[in-house]
C-alpha cells in the first residue's frame, strides 16, 4: 500500500510542457540502456568549463519514455533566470521500471505498528546505479564539464539514490541535494567531509520517514561535515514543492567544488 501512495504521490505528466530544448538521447550500456535528457547551458561564447547537475527522478517515472523524468525540475532547470545566471549541463537519467537507483526494502507490519526500512549497502550498486556513474563519466569526459563541480540531487526513491552515489563515489561529487529521500544512515560516514549536502523533507511525511533525514543530519552534523537540513512543517511527501522555491539552492550548490566544497 505504502509503495502504491508513492507512486500515486509522484505521478507527473509533461504533457502540455516544452521540453524540446533538453536533448534525447540513450546509453547503450552492457547492463542496459538507460534514456536521458540533457540540457546544454544557454551560455555559448565561454571556452570555459560548466558544472553538471544530475537529477534523478521518483519512482512513478521509472521506465523507458525518456518523458515522464522531467515531469518534476525539468520545468526549474527550463528558467530563463536560471540559465542565465547559473549555466550548466543538466541530466536527467531514467531508471527502468524493474530496477531503483538505490536498494531498499520495505516490510509493511501485519498488525499496525510501522513499517520496516532496510537499505542494503551492497559491495556493487544497482544495475540503475552502475549505469548511472558509467553515464556520468562518458559525459565529463566527452563535454565541456568541470570536474570539480559535478551536482547531484533527487526526489524520493531519486533521494535514495543521491545518498547512495554519495556514499559509494566518496568525493566525485562536489554537492548533492536530496528531496524526502533515505537510506543507510551508517553510510552517512562515507559522505562526511568528501560531498557537502543539503536535506529537505517534510515533517508530516507519509511515504518517506523524515527521521531517516533528521538521523543522517544527526550524523554529519556530529562528523562536521558540510551538511544542511531544511524541514517543512505540515508538508507530507511532496516537499520537492519548498525545496526548488529555497532562494538558496543554486547559489549554494555552485558554491561548492571538489577543492575546497
Amino acid at each position: 500500500m505504502r509503495f502504491l501512495i508513492l507512486l500515486l504521490l509522484l505521478s507527473g505528466t509533461v504533457q502540455g510542457q516544452d521540453f524540446s530544448l533538453y536533448e534525447k538521447h540513450y546509453f547503450n550500456a552492457p547492463e542496459l540502456n538507460m534514456p536521458y535528457r540533457y540540457l546544454r547551458p544557454a551560455v555559448t561564447d565561454s571556452t570555459g568549463r560548466f558544472p553538471l547537475i544530475i537529477f534523478l527522478h521518483g519512482a512513478a517515472q521509472r521506465g523507458f519514455d525518456n518523458e515522464s523524468p522531467l515531469a518534476i525540475g525539468g520545468r526549474f532547470f527550463l528558467r530563463d533566470s536560471v540559465r542565465r545566471q547559473y549555466p550548466a549541463f543538466i541530466l536527467f537519467p531514467q531508471c527502468p521500471e524493474i530496477d531503483t537507483w538505490a536498494y531498499f526494502e520495505i516490510k509493511e507490519p501485519i498488525r499496525g505498528g510501522t513499517a520496516d526500512w532496510n537499505f542494503p549497502f551492497h559491495k556493487q550498486p544497482t544495475g540503475a546505479g552502475t549505469v548511472l556513474k558509467q553515464l556520468i563519466d562518458s559525459l565529463v569526459r566527452a563535454d565541456a564539464i568541470d570536474p570539480d563541480r559535478v551536482y547531484i540531487g533527487g526526489l524520493s526513491q531519486g533521494g535514495m539514490g543521491v545518498l547512495d552515489q554519495l556514499a559509494r563515489f566518496p568525493g566525485f561529487y562536489a554537492a548533492g541535494f536530496s528531496i524526502c529521500g533515505a537510506g543507510a544512515v551508517q553510510t552517512a560516514r562515507y559522505i562526511a567531509n568528501r560531498s557537502a549536502l543539503w536535506l529537505f523533507h517534510g515533517a508530516e511525511d507519509d511515504v518517506v520517514p523524515v527521521d531517516f533525514s533528521r538521523q543522517y543530519f544527526k550524523r554529519l552534523s556530529k562528523a562536521g561535515a558540510d551538511v544542511r537540513y531544511s524541514e517543512y512543517k505540515g508538508i507530507k511527501h511532496n516537499s520537492w514543492n519548498e525545496a526548488f522555491q529555497e532562494p538558496d539552492l543554486l547559489p549554494w550548490l555552485f558554491s561548492k567544488n571538489k577543492k575546497g566544497h
